[in-house]
């Protein structure tokens, strides 16, 4: 599958919301005093509990992402609050601005793309060498050669490129440029919510710096919701790998018991089982197995009638259509039943494999030896008299399941059903 395919709108929008948010929050002339206290702290706490959250799972990126946010925050809002309670900016304005200016999106474009790939601790003291070698180099030059490293960074060093649209020193712009590059690459190779997040969030510093000394609260709030963001999509990410199976991308089995809470007194619960799957694994592969599965799977996502598809865990699937009665939702479990038994899944090399889905359609309409078919078998219950909880519906299910094996597979068995399974046409032999 394209790694395009699986680009998702929702990666970007809880994100999304957030930026506009800060930049409508940013750009207003006053705050009330709530909020203004609100955003005064918000950095500080989210650091303290976002930090702990990721230090305590492991998150080092993005617990240096925060804390190279912070750094940013706590030296511009020294130079805001100077600013407010003096009506002028202090003498080494300029040169943190700009050290600034330049220092973050390096350093947040360094640690985004950086990911985890050794020990924790060694991971964590490589990232935190980073930081204090960037940042003692820095301060060094500061107070060691203030005025020529002032000059230095706002030198115009391509004066074709240079506007007057520009409010940062010209440095700055290449730096943000090619950490939008690198991220957005990122999150093409690999979507995932927190590159998402990262992407965005970069946009918002963008937007923050060069607004810091003419909007009010453009620091604080901006500050505060792209670390705000960067949580959030740890948080996204931690419920997606709680809830969601990996493999295949269904809800999981936490998912369907958190949905099986919230069924209503009218419902129907299919048991979907992959026939001979050991078979597949002992004769091809887990690698086959696993394709197997992932196209079970992609099917009963399709599932109609206001059904859901979850993973019970091996080769089991579970189908839940709340509000519908068990006649209702036959045809639909036979409609998914008949799309998995007539794809035929190609057994094939990576070096092989179609380069879109186009030329994968054309090979799975020729026969060949490296062919392989895959069925299904499975059994329905709706809850009734005496099936009154959504866990005595499943057991029922699970019954019609094993009747439908012994019936010769391939077919679909309701519960309480005396004789023949119900198959390919949707009537009972």
């Amino acid at each position: 599958m394209s790694r395009l395919a699986a680009v998702r709108l929702s990666h970007f929008l809880p994100s999304l919301l957030l930026l506009s948010g800060g930049m409508l929050a940013g750009g207003l002339p006053s705050l009330s005093e709530f909020f203004t206290s609100l955003f005064n702290v918000l950095p500080t706490l989210l650091l303290l509990l976002g930090g702990t959250f990721c230090l305590v799972y492991g998150r080092q990126r993005e617990l240096f992402l925060l804390l190279v946010l912070y750094l940013g925050y706590f030296l511009l809002d020294i130079q805001l609050d100077h600013y407010r309670a003096e009506g002028r900016v202090r003498d080494d304005a300029a040169l943190v601005f700009h050290l600034c200016s330049v220092l973050l999106p390096l350093l947040y474009g360094l640690y985004a793309a950086w990911r985890e790939r050794t020990h924790l601790l060694q991971d964590l003291v490589a990232r935190a060498a980073v930081l204090l070698a960037v940042g003692g180099v820095a301060l060094a030059l500061a107070q060691r050669y203030p005025q020529a490293l002032l000059q230095w960074l706002a030198v115009i060093r391509w004066p074709s490129l240079h506007g007057e649209w520009m409010s940062l020193v010209q440095l700055a712009y290449p730096l943000f440029l090619l950490g939008f590059i690198v991220l957005l690459v990122q999150y093409l190779r690999a979507p995932r919510p927190l590159h998402a997040a990262q992407l965005l969030g970069l946009g918002g510093l963008l937007w923050m710096l060069p607004n810091i000394f003419t909007q009010a609260h453009a620091l604080n709030v901006m500050s505060s919701l792209v670390m705000l963001m960067l949580v959030a999509a740890v948080a996204h990410e931690a419920y997606q790998m709680a809830f969601r199976d990996e493999l295949t991308g269904l809800p999981g089995r936490r998912a369907l018991n958190e949905r099986l809470q919230r069924l209503g007194r009218c419902y129907v619960i299919a048991m979907a089982d992959v026939d001979h799957f050991k078979k597949f694994n002992d004769s091809h592969g887990h690698d086959v197995g696993d394709q197997v599965l992932r196209l079970v799977a992609s099917q009963l996502r399709k599932i109609g009638g206001g059904g859901k598809a979850y993973r019970y865990g091996g080769e089991e699937f579970t189908l839940v259509f709340p509000g519908r009665t068990l006649e209702e939702c036959l045809p639909h479990l036979e409609a998914v039943r008949q799309a998995v038994e007539t794809y035929r899944l190609q057994l094939r090399d990576k070096e092989s494999r179609p380069g879109d889905d186009q030329q994968g359609r054309r090979r799975r309409g020729r026969a060949g030896a490296g062919e392989v078919s895959v069925t299904v078998s499975m059994g329905v219950a709706e809850r009734g008299a005496q099936q009154g909880n959504p866990e005595e519906v499943i057991k029922a299910a699970d019954q019609a399941l094993y009747s439908a094996k012994s019936a010769g597979r391939n077919c679909i068995r309701s519960h309480g059903q005396r004789r023949g399974a119900i198959r390919l046409n949707g009537v009972r032999a």
